[in-house]
């Protein structure tokens, strides 16, 4: 691919990011119905582990912009960007119709007393306590890494387990929120695969 050409799929990748992230905070504001909040054994005995917070950020949108290095032509661009619209759909139907959110009391776990508690802070002034279910961090992830699967193989697979575990060490999630962003992500990429052929 021509240098030209990645620079153009690498600035339509951040401003689709950031163009997402609008209807994200959209999400967060209007429900359908009213938020619900899981009681879960399980998800209480989670520790939290605040350095967790830099993977679920930092790992996040570099990985997703890796895509732009290793497509191969402007037709797959377009396609694997249609993809993410497609997941895009999919997780705002679910944020609205059934809006989710984590207690309350999991965000006083973090005292700011850290780098991480202190970053995990800020991000969570953007990042409320809903839209958990399903998770958007692992649904983008796991849509990522099969796109990734036919450059990097197997190990594309590190990136939505990597963020699956930094969504429940830093209190962001729900258990069950991953593996039903995972299935999101593997939907979206359906499309994709159907586009494709």
């Amino acid at each position: 691919m021509h240098i030209q050409t990645f620079i153009v799929n690498l600035i339509l990748s951040i401003i689709m990011i950031v163009g997402v992230y609008q209807f994200y905070f959209l999400t967060q504001r209007h429900h359908f119905r009213p938020v619900r909040i899981f009681h879960s054994k399980i998800d209480e005995k989670i520790p939290f582990v605040a350095w967790w917070s830099w993977v679920y950020s930092f790992l996040y949108y570099p990985a997703i912009l890796f895509l732009t290095w290793i497509v191969q032509d402007p037709a797959q661009f377009t396609l694997m960007a249609f993809s993410f619209m497609v997941l895009l759909v999919m997780q705002m139907a679910a944020f609205y119709f059934f809006p989710v959110a984590t207690p309350e009391h999991w965000r006083s776990l973090n005292k700011g007393e850290s780098h991480s508690e202190r970053f995990l802070l800020f991000v969570q002034k953007f990042d409320k306590a809903s839209n958990c279910f399903p998770s958007m961090h692992v649904s983008v992830a796991m849509l990522t890494a099969l796109h990734a699967y036919p450059t990097l193989g197997s190990v594309a697979y590190l990136f939505p387990i990597l963020i699956a575990i930094s969504c429940i060490f830093t209190k962001q999630h729900y258990l069950i929120d991953l593996p039903f962003g995972a299935l999101l992500g593997a939907l979206a990429y359906g499309s994709f695969l159907w586009l494709m052929h």
